[in-house]
């Protein structure tokens, strides 16, 4: 490993544009594939999801940071066979939950299409059941990669998912939309899912077969071997808060699947209610998704370096680490919520206004929904990055209640406006910013007690805001002056973009919120001899 695949900015740096690559990748995918099975088909497609979210958040998350964490502390002590021994028992425990998991979503398959109020959807479980065991397998792998802070597998077998639902899951999509309609679209795209974890499966198992010497040749320390059963009895200990705290919000997301349309049905005809979700679950959300990307990176980076210096009694290093993941999540939050909320129509028209299927009403019905969806990205990448802090110091239980807190509130906020139908859909956007805000406060509190250190509100607030306010005047005079023609040009918006981009990082780089330190050694300014 380098030093540079060490250090947590590096960490984040590689993880961080794989992901990113990734989310674009995915919204590249979610247009043909909006296109292809329209708001009707894309409302089966995203009602199915959330069922699915839910058991991989039960089985898959919660063992991967524990496994991180214990390998990491682990080799900090001289000891990789215990190392290795942690990855085993864990590889043994995620079988079994994915095995479960898969067998759950094929059993009752009928019942979950039941629950949707959208019988169209039941296939869709069938399809989409293999990948839960993929995931739980290879999640494995990814812990124990993680540990070690080898992050490039991680990142590649990412990209392998993506690219795979390109090539797989979207001419299933086609195919089973030609044959069937949109009903069958959906569950071809869901199966081509499947088969692409399937494939980053393998990668992570050649990976890991590959580079198998590599861990066997360091130096072993004078420690004993622990039992396999005592250490799956340690992972579940830690896995158990993180796998209830990272399963609220899917939990959450299930609900919305199980209730949105349902309230919307009592004041509109199906067809409208099943579009109005499909327009929110499917074109809005997949963008919410894509600066989402680095805030997982800056999360998954922490546990392992933060885990490490703990395991060390580095109190610097976790309040230098800590105070470095929140002011890179304040980096990049802040302006991917204010740029995507102000471009918020030009871009729904450009991706998904070509291909027929969503009408100006549904894309001018997306945009408003954006435009507040959007500033949940700050707040949310926050939360992620304050939760893997507390995850890595041992402290896992916070933000499962604090989150467990946020999505309470969110939930009552949906039962509440979306019921009303002059607010209709646009209460559940609303209820998310609600609901991350919350969880937000108490998280930043501990951190700053447990870390020990101070928070920096320049950091976290005034200079990110005092950057994206410059990049925002800039959006608005190329918004005035170019108007239709941001919202027809994929050209006109990648300039847009990029402009925005470097104004905002000469901006930051000014007042001192990114440094030097952040960027890569060769374009760190080098002293004069």
């Amino acid at each position: 490993m380098t030093q540079r695949q060490k250090s947590l900015v590096g960490g984040i740096s590689i993880l961080g544009v794989a992901g990113l690559i990734c989310k674009v990748v995915g919204v590249l995918y979610q247009i043909p594939l909006n296109n292809a099975i329209g708001p009707e088909g894309m409302g089966v497609y995203s009602l199915v999801f959330p069922t699915y979210n839910l058991l991989l958040a039960i089985s898959s998350i919660g063992i991967p940071v524990a496994i991180s964490r214990m390998v990491a502390q682990y080799l900090a002590q001289d000891d990789p066979r215990n190392a290795r021994r942690v990855f085993k028992s864990a590889l043994y425990i995620l079988t079994a939950f994915g095995t479960v998991a898969t067998l759950f979503m094929v059993l009752f398959h009928r019942r979950l299409g039941s629950a949707t109020a959208t019988a169209e959807a039941s296939i869709g479980f069938v399809m989409i059941a293999p990948s839960l065991l993929f995931v739980c397998i290879m999640s494995a792998f990814r812990g124990y990669m993680q540990g070690r802070r080898r992050m490039v597998p991680t990142a590649v077998s990412q990209l392998i998912e993506q690219v795979g639902k390109v090539f797989i899951a979207l001419p299933f999509a086609v195919l089973g939309m030609q044959r069937a309609g949109y009903a069958a679209g959906a569950a071809g795209a869901l199966l081509g899912t499947s088969v692409a974890e399937g494939l980053a499966l393998l990668y992570m198992m050649v990976d890991f077969r590959l580079h198998r010497a590599e861990m066997d040749s360091l130096p072993q320390g004078p420690a004993q071997a622990v039992s396999l059963r005592s250490l799956g009895r340690e992972i579940t200990l830690i896995s158990i808060p993180i796998t209830i705290g990272a399963s609220i919000v899917p939990l959450a997301g299930l609900l919305d699947s199980f209730i949105l349309k349902r309230i919307m049905q009592g004041y509109m005809e199906e067809t409208a209610a099943l579009v109005a979700y499909g327009v929110y679950s499917g074109p809005v959300i997949s963008l919410i998704n894509v600066p989402t990307a680095l805030a997982m990176a800056i999360a998954t980076n922490l546990v392992p370096s933060i885990s490490s210096a703990l395991a060390r009694g580095d109190r610097d290093r976790i309040a230098r680490e800590s105070g470095t993941g929140l002011r890179l999540a304040a980096v990049i939050g802040w302006p991917s919520s204010i740029g995507l909320s102000l471009l918020a129509e030009p871009i729904l028209f450009l991706l998904f206004g070509r291909g027929g299927k969503y009408l100006p009403q549904h894309l001018q019905l997306g945009a408003s929904l954006l435009q507040i969806s959007s500033m949940t990205i700050v707040f949310f990448t926050l939360v992620q990055a304050s939760s893997g802090i507390l995850q890595a110091l041992h402290k896992q239980r916070i933000p499962m209640y604090t989150l467990a807190a946020g999505v309470a509130a969110k939930i009552l906020v949906n039962y509440s406006l979306v019921a009303i139908p002059e607010v209709g859909i646009h209460g559940a956007p609303w209820a998310s910013l609600l609901c991350y805000i919350i969880s937000l406060v108490p998280n930043l509190y501990f951190v700053c007690r447990h870390a020990q250190i101070r928070l920096n509100l320049g950091e976290l607030l005034l200079k990110p805001l005092a950057a994206s306010g410059v990049m925002a005047a800039l959006l608005l005079v190329l918004k005035h002056l170019l108007g239709g023609r941001l919202a027809a040009s994929w050209l006109w918006m990648g300039l847009s973009i990029v402009l925005a981009a470097a104004v905002y990082f000469a901006a930051s780089l000014a007042l001192g919120l990114i440094k030097k330190q952040d960027l890569p050694s060769n374009l760190r300014r080098k002293p004069h001899a």
